[in-house]
Order: C-alpha cells, then structure tokens, then sequence
C-alpha cells in the first residue's frame, strides 16, 4: 500500500509546487503593476502573498480554487443557481443521456457493420470521417436545427455528447466482435450454430473487455460533449454555462473551479464504469 501511495503522493505534491510556482510568475506582473501605482516596495513574503491572494487572478493558487469550490458546494444549497452541484447535475443529466444513446448507435453500428459486408465498407468510412469534424463547428448547426424543429433544452446537448461518444465505442465494438479467431468460430460451425448463437455465446462476450474500455473513453467524451453543447446555446446552467460566465467576467477561479468539478465528475463516472466491468468481467470468468 504504502509503496504505491508514495509515488502517487510525490507526484501530486510536484504538481502542487509547479502551480503554485506558476502562479506567482503569472500574476506578478499585476502585483507589480499595483505596488508602481501606490508607491509600495514589494518584497518576496509580500509578492507571494499578493499572487496567492488576487480577486481575478491570471493562474488562481491551488487554495483560492478549493475554497471557490468548497463555497459552491458545500456551503450553497443544491437548489441554488450558485451551486456547483445544481451546474454538475444539469450537465450530468445531458452527460448520461447522450452516453446511452451514443453507446445503443455504437453497438448498432458495430454489430451491423461485422455481419453486414455492404455496412462494413460504407458505413465504417463515415463513422471515421465524422470524426475529422471539430465539435466546435458542428455543435452550433446541431443547436440550431433541433431548435428549428423545435427541440431544445437537454436533448440538444445529450445529441453532441453521443456524436462524440459514438465512435469509440464503434470501433472497440468491432475489434471485440472480431476477436474471436477461426478456430473458435469453425468450432461453432462443427457445433451447428446458428449466427445468432455464435454471437450471443461466442462474439458478444468475446467483446466484453473492448466495450468496456470503449465506454469509458464514450464517458469521458460525453461529458466533453455536453459542457461544448452548453456553449453556443447560452445556457445559464451547467459546467459550461459556469466556464462561459467565468471568460465574460474573467473570474479565472469560477472557471478552474468549474473544471476541477468536470475533472472529478468524469474520474467518477469513469470509476464506475471500472467497478463495473471488474464484476461483470469476473462472473464470465474473464478477469
């Protein structure tokens, strides 16, 4: 325990020590700039203390983040507009919703394009070319024409998650239901096995480890999806909305807080997709 924490601890502790070392070479400009303004001599105690301390901060100390998050949660009520949480659950919501669709047309795909060779060389290029398109660009016409056909709310943003948690789980898909090999599948075929068979009893819990690493790359995309689907609608509510008040009012420590929240909730979601595939992967007799 104790030799795998250590590590872990030390490289924390770094990444500790390079932001902090960081804030204060990105805010002394600043404090700088305020001390020539009222004629005071900053000396090094108070140059750290000013970069530790400022209200709009260029790089906010890793403090000024935790109490930022520790008031917006812990402190406000879940029902508050001003709590991260109230903004975690709204992206959340968006988050899941899109993961389920995306995964049900992933696994759509990818078994349709393994029995189908019409699918397989059509479809399967277009999967890989909808990937070049920056989420950025498709995420507004995604807004715009549901809001023309008058869907809005959290079925747009749950759209753009799938768009983007579709495709790894396509391609794991694929490589799991086509990792059985020939002798496998010639043993189904001496067994007379229906397609269906081979695929219930062979290709489908064959592909188990590959889907569950496809969905927790599909999770983590998701998320990404559903905080990018909140910006170019202007939401007031969620992670994205919080990020976006933060650049237009350039509270720096209202957005870093904003990602830390985003951070935790995607290790958490990734997390439990983790605990899950350890269970399942261990009734089958595969882990």
């Amino acid at each position: 325990m104790t030799r795998n924490v250590l590590p872990v601890m030390t490289v924390v502790c770094a990444i500790f020590a390079l932001w902090y070392g960081a804030a204060i070479w990105l805010n002394a400009p600043w404090a700088y700039d305020k001390a020539t303004r009222t004629g005071e001599v900053l000396t090094t105690q108070t140059l750290i203390a000013d970069t530790w301390s400022q209200k709009k901060p260029k790089l906010p100390a890793p403090h000024q983040v935790a109490s930022e998050i520790w008031d917006t949660t812990v402190e406000k009520k879940i029902t508050s507009k001003r709590s991260l949480i109230y903004h975690s659950w709204i992206t959340l919501s968006a988050t899941l919703l899109g993961f389920a669709l995306g995964t049900g047309l992933g696994i759509a795909l990818a078994v349709g394009i393994v029995y189908n060779r019409t699918m397989d060389m059509s479809v399967m290029p277009w999967v890989i070319a909808s990937q070049t398109i920056p989420i950025l660009a498709i995420a507004p016409m995604i807004i715009v024409v549901l809001n023309a056909v008058g869907i809005s709310g959290l079925l747009p943003k749950a759209m753009i998650s799938m768009y983007l948690s579709f495709f790894p789980v396509v391609v794991g898909m694929v490589k799991g239901l086509r990792s059985p090999d020939a002798m496998q599948l010639d043993q189904m075929r001496t067994w007379n096995a229906s397609p269906t068979q081979t695929f219930w009893r062979l290709r489908l819990p064959s592909s188990m480890p590959y889907l569950f690493t496809s969905l927790k790359i599909g999770m983590a995309a998701s998320l990404v999806g559903a905080i990018v689907g909140e910006l170019p609608t202007g939401a007031i509510a969620g992670l994205g909305a919080r990020l976006l008040a933060g650049s237009y009012y350039g509270q720096t420590i209202q957005i870093w807080s904003a990602l830390i929240m985003a951070a935790a909730l995607a290790a958490s979601l990734v997390a439990i997709i983790g605990l899950i595939q350890r269970v399942t992967l261990k009734r089958m007799g595969m882990a």
